[in-house]
């Protein structure tokens, strides 16, 4: 089923999501529903909250970015890359900040570059409740990154230097008023 795409203004996408208890919610049928709801929107990551789920749960599929690419230019790190992550936790950031610019569904037309290490070490349950605990880099580092920060409140505009955030205000103001040309369901604050 696909979902609306909480907008941004909404508090459920600044509230620091809660840990899910093995069978108080069905993992897989949500995570069916926010892969479906992705897709409908053109992303790659999308996060509990951003269905107004505000729980410690984010899909990813970073494979889309490899189509169209040369053979050179595909992200290896990108192939297969199409995962559930049940409360995760970062336990290890490394490498060189870089930057790249991103763009979040819940802000659609806006883009900024963020700059974010290169390689992470994250825990987490799937939806069969077996823990990993797995290395990532590049690109899928910061996919995973992106998602891991709406589940703490955190949007990529935070990191944006304050000149840029204040250039984009009122460009948000009319996001959260349902101003958009967002091709995709979403829900706008009351």
């Amino acid at each position: 089923m696909i979902l609306p795409i909480i907008a941004y203004g909404d508090p459920v996408l600044r509230k620091r999501a809660k840990d899910i208890e093995p069978d108080s919610l069905d993992v897989k049928t949500l995570s069916q529903n926010m892969f479906e709801t992705m897709y409908a929107a053109s992303g790659i990551g999308l996060a509990a909250p951003q269905v107004g789920q505000s729980v410690r749960m984010f899909v990813v599929d970073g494979e889309p970015l490899n189509e169209d690419e040369a053979e050179e230019d595909i992200d290896q790190s990108l192939i297969g890359f199409k995962k559930v992550f049940i409360n995760p936790e970062i336990i290890e950031e490394a490498g060189d900040d870089w930057g790249f610019e991103e763009g979040c569904l819940s802000i659609p037309g806006i883009r900024g570059e963020v700059f974010r290490p290169e390689i992470i070490v994250i825990r987490y349950f799937d939806v069969d409740w077996n823990e990993h605990e797995e290395e990532y880099d590049g690109m899928a580092a910061r996919i995973i990154q992106h998602e891991y920060d709406h589940l703490d409140g955190k949007l990529f505009t935070d990191y944006l230097p304050s000149l840029r955030r204040t250039l984009i205000k009122k460009k948000l103001s009319d996001i959260s008023k349902g101003k958009t040309d967002a091709e995709y369901k979403m829900k706008f604050p009351k």
